[in-house]
């Protein structure tokens, strides 16, 4: 659902307590993403978010830091040199319509002082983040649209910004009487299809217009259901809801989807390496178990040999000769190569003997390795489907360390971390961490732990590493810690799913493998259904930043 004109009042009129502020930072989260670092007077450092994807797009204040993309888009570095340090005078929306207008007092290269505009569009499909001077000339827009494709209202540096255009309808606060045959979005500004049935439905059942529309307006609230969502009770879909604070709300919708689309933009590389070299390693092993089987022949080769030799003489030079066997007496059909004589023939076939004989012991090694670069590869491919950005450029660096993807080098220079991270709960002052791909389950495992502490992993599947810093831990730990090891793998969907538990003390690393893997001496096994509402409420409730 798109957000409509009285969702975007409620939200402007929160947005409007922090201005004046400052704008201090600039950043693309994605490619129709854009955070602005805010610096207020009463509330401190605020991020506002700016969204401007087709299908999600909105408004709000997170207080998540995300990782933004290396390199920033041209849009974005147009702000940074127009609107850098500048200050946000006022937040203005256009007509109850879903336009919002940032009045920016900006500073131009020669120390003046300028009015500069920044309109965003959230209008679905139309959405668009738009700079404009202060003679109403766009000087960049995020998404541009020449004259070509839109003679009606041209987004393009150099040409005079124009509102969208408004059907004649009445100001929401306005409004004396009402038609209940036809849609509210046909009659007043700000409405959408859903509200507009859910004003029909309540004033049907005796509610006023004026009392739903005060609620609206006053609302601090975002009731999100399985498909829509809006900042009043949705009564006519007669579904329950899931009630968060507003800025909250806009920051936990679409979470999943948009976490996806930025992992695909930052890390796509590392989706795409990932997926080749787990075909290709796919598409080597029935070829490496198909020479095996051919390699399983190779005394045919002796024997030809030895038959022309014995033969040599009383063979007559054709493409194929029949001699006898010396043991059975029946015709052997050998294969000659006319360009060499019976004897070349006869060295060739012992050649051939003596490779493919060797050959036995390396294809087997090489079929191991195949089989174990394949492992790999899919711990890495279902690591990636459970990952956040920061944990795709750990994969990458891993990727990089192994020598399968090339260092990218960028203008700009990456902090450098010492710690993986981790995802840390806190339950009764018991501390445990969740490794969600390998450089953090090394981490987990061979640093943070200690020999009486209790690891977790699941049976027969990739996986996390869990630890609980906890010597003896209760049964309610061990099965919080089995449904997080169960719910982070690949039998995710699976019931009944098989955990193993062992003490630190009882791993052991095995020299050569890869990082992050280990072999348990003994250990304990449970088997727990993995709930997926109960392990993003415990990540709501004890995640530990």
């Amino acid at each position: 659902m798109a957000m409509d004109g009285l969702l975007l009042f409620t939200i402007t009129k929160q947005l409007q307590t922090y201005c004046p502020c400052k704008l201090n930072k600039i950043q693309n989260l994605s490619d129709e993403e854009i955070v602005f670092q805010l610096h207020t007077k009463n509330a401190g450092t605020i991020r506002l978010v700016c969204n401007v994807h087709s299908n999600t797009n909105r408004i709000y204040i997170t207080q998540k830091t995300e990782t933004s993309q290396s390199q920033p888009t041209n849009f974005v570095m147009v702000l940074r040199k127009q609107c850098a340090q500048c200050m946000i005078e006022s937040i203005e929306q256009i007509h109850y319509d879903r336009v919002l207008c940032f009045h920016l007092q900006c500073r131009n290269e020669l120390g003046d002082y300028t009015q500069n505009r920044l309109y965003v569009e959230c209008m679905g499909k139309y959405a668009n983040m738009i700079l404009v001077n202060q003679e109403g000339i766009i000087i960049d827009a995020l998404k541009r649209i020449p004259v070509y494709e839109n003679a009606k209202r041209t987004i393009h540096p150099g040409a005079t910004y124009v509102l969208p255009k408004q059907v004649q309808k009445v100001n929401p606060t306005e409004v004396t009487q009402v038609d209940m045959d036809t849609s509210f979005v046909d009659q007043i500004y700000g409405f959408s299809p859903l509200l507009s049935k859910e004003f029909q439905f309540r004033m049907a059942n005796g509610q006023a217009y004026a009392d739903i529309l005060k609620e609206v307006l006053n609302s601090r609230s975002l009731y999100v259901y399985p498909h829509d969502y809006h900042c009043i009770e949705l009564t006519h879909l007669h579904q329950k809801a899931e009630v968060y604070p507003l800025m909250i709300g806009l920051d936990h919708l679409y979470q999943a989807n948009e976490q996806q689309i930025r992992i695909k933009e930052q890390c796509g590389d590392v989706f795409r390496t990932v997926d080749k070299e787990l075909k290709k390693a796919k598409k080597k092993l029935p070829k490496l178990q198909m020479s095996l089987e051919k390699s399983y022949d190779y005394k045919k080769y002796q024997q030809y040999g030895d038959l022309l030799f014995a033969y040599m003489h009383q063979i007559k030079k054709e493409k194929v000769v029949h001699v006898p066997d010396f043991e059975t007496g029946q015709d052997v059909s050998i294969p000659i190569d006319m360009r060499l004589d019976i004897k070349g023939n006869a060295n060739k076939y012992y050649q051939k003997y003596h490779k493919m004989k060797r050959s036995q012991s390396i294809l087997q090694e090489q079929i191991e390795a195949c089989k174990k670069e394949i492992d790999y590869f899919e711990q890495l491919h279902e690591q990636l489907q459970h990952c956040n950005v920061t944990d795709a450029l750990e994969i990458r660096q891993e990727l990089i360390n192994a020598h399968v993807m090339m260092h990218k080098r960028s203008r700009k220079q990456a902090k450098h971390k010492n710690k993986p991270n981790v995802l840390h709960l806190q339950v009764k002052d018991i501390d445990i961490y969740i490794g969600k791909n390998n450089l953090q389950n090394n981490y987990i495992t061979h640093h943070l732990s200690r020999k009486k502490d209790v690891w977790f992993h699941v049976k027969d599947y990739h996986g996390s590493h869990i630890l609980c810093k906890c010597e003896r831990p209760d049964e309610t730990l061990i099965r919080m810690c089995a449904m997080l090891a169960a719910y982070f793998s690949k039998g995710q969907m699976s019931s009944s799913v098989p955990v193993d538990y062992c003490p630190v003390s009882q791993l052991k690393k095995v020299p050569g493998a890869p990082v992050g893997f280990v072999t348990m001496k003994s250990y304990k096994t449970i088997y727990i259904d993995p709930d997926r509402e109960q392990i993003e409420e415990w990540i709501r409730n004890y995640k530990k930043s």
